[in-house]
């Protein structure tokens, strides 16, 4: 009887289900690709390795790294190596191409620290950093800018109008944390610090042993600092890679929880249409009632039939819901290149949800219907 009477409405159920078809398929999207992003930066962490500690300097007229203080943190228990960092924005230049990149000067051991490879020539190696040499080794993206398809190796560019010898290109890494790993040069510290006209290290990248002795290390290269500088805690940070992800990964739920309320609210909206539409139904079959009544049916029978057809309702538009939600990921995924992680347990939740907003919102209607004086209805016109 709910199927019939829905079949015999055909527009106005299709309206009354849109409701939580919109719901249960936003719920559905929206926190997939809450999920997805939160899953891309945790790979993008992963890649930069567990076992990594980054050292920042944020204040450098306060705390000056130096050279020689890298090697009192290369001694540290539990490090097997480091790579300094000087960084900055260069303009290079090669022929009619040009571009502004972020400049790193680095030792040979970066390579390692920061598992990166060549794809064509060869790294840094530590004569080079000895020697000031003025050589460098260009990521994917600059050297196509400035090269197009052809080999950069022993060519050479104009960076800040010094010319430097192009001795590596180094392997595409993609994007990590907002960042383009390709659109980098990367040179001799020495050099660089003779570029950037600083002595000053701004990063230290301390690679542990194993990840099981990140937070020692921590702890460790922590200690040296505030040796170092003492009464500067605030111009450096030391952070590890799990610190990270454990934040983004906060951050990130916090973002799908929120992303999954909204679209929650759709299905309470749903749900209060399913009311409206199966309040009116009740006044248009108010006769129909009174005629079951009158024939012998009880309240509870006409309570069921009513709240059978809320629920019907509304688990047919959760149903498309899942559908469609899944749909449009897909599409998403496809078209715009997007992360999407869908969840079988929220998928689950939002119809059970769905089912659960059709009985709420149509107990009231059916308990309208189950009240109706038999005399009355059949008198009503």
């Amino acid at each position: 009887m709910a199927w019939r009477s829905i079949r015999g409405n055909k527009l106005r159920s299709f309206l009354t289900m849109l409701g939580m078809i919109i719901g249960v398929s936003s719920v559905i999207v929206l926190v997939s690709i809450g999920r997805g992003s939160s899953e891309q930066v945790t790979s993008q962490i992963n890649q930069l390795g567990t076992n990594l500690l980054t050292v920042n300097v944020m204040n450098s007229d306060e705390v000056k790294l130096t050279v020689e203080d890298m090697n009192k943190f290369r001694e540290l228990s539990g490090v097997k190596d480091i790579a300094p960092i000087v960084s900055g924005r260069v303009n290079v230049k090669q022929g009619t191409a040009s571009a502004q990149v972020s400049l790193i000067g680095t030792t040979a051991s970066y390579e390692a620290v920061r598992d990166v490879n060549v794809s064509s020539g060869r790294f840094l190696s530590d004569i080079d950093i000895e020697y000031r040499q003025k050589i460098v080794v260009l990521g994917a993206t600059i050297a196509q800018t400035l090269f197009g398809f052809g080999d950069p190796v022993g060519q050479y560019v104009q960076i800040d109008g010094t010319s430097f010898k192009v001795v590596g290109v180094l392997a595409s890494k993609g994007g990590s944390l907002g960042q383009s790993g390709d659109d980098v040069i990367l040179m001799p510290l020495s050099t660089a610090q003779r570029l950037t006209k600083t002595m000053n290290i701004q990063t230290v990248y301390i690679q542990a042993d194993k990840a099981s002795d990140v937070n020692f290390v921590m702890v460790e290269a922590k200690r040296l600092l505030a040796h170092l500088f003492p009464n500067n805690e605030d111009s450096y940070s030391v952070f590890n890679q799990q610190d990270l992800m454990e934040t983004v990964s906060s951050v990130a739920d916090t973002m799908t929880l929120m992303l999954g309320g909204i679209a929650g609210i759709s299905l309470l909206v749903g749900g209060i249409g399913i009311m409206n539409i199966m309040l009116v139904s009740v006044s248009e079959r108010t006769k129909e009632i009174g005629i079951r009544k009158a024939v012998g049916a009880k309240r509870r029978h006409i309570l069921l039939q009513f709240l059978v057809e809320a629920v019907v309702l509304s688990s047919c538009g959760g149903a498309i819901g899942v559908v469609l939600g899944f749909g449009v990921g897909q599409v998403l995924k496809s078209v715009m290149g997007m992360t999407i992680s869908y969840s079988p347990s929220v998928s689950l939740l939002a119809f059970l949800f769905s089912l659960l907003v059709g009985v709420v919102f149509g107990v009231f209607p059916a308990n309208k219907a189950a009240k109706l004086d038999p005399i009355q209805a059949l008198r009503y016109e």
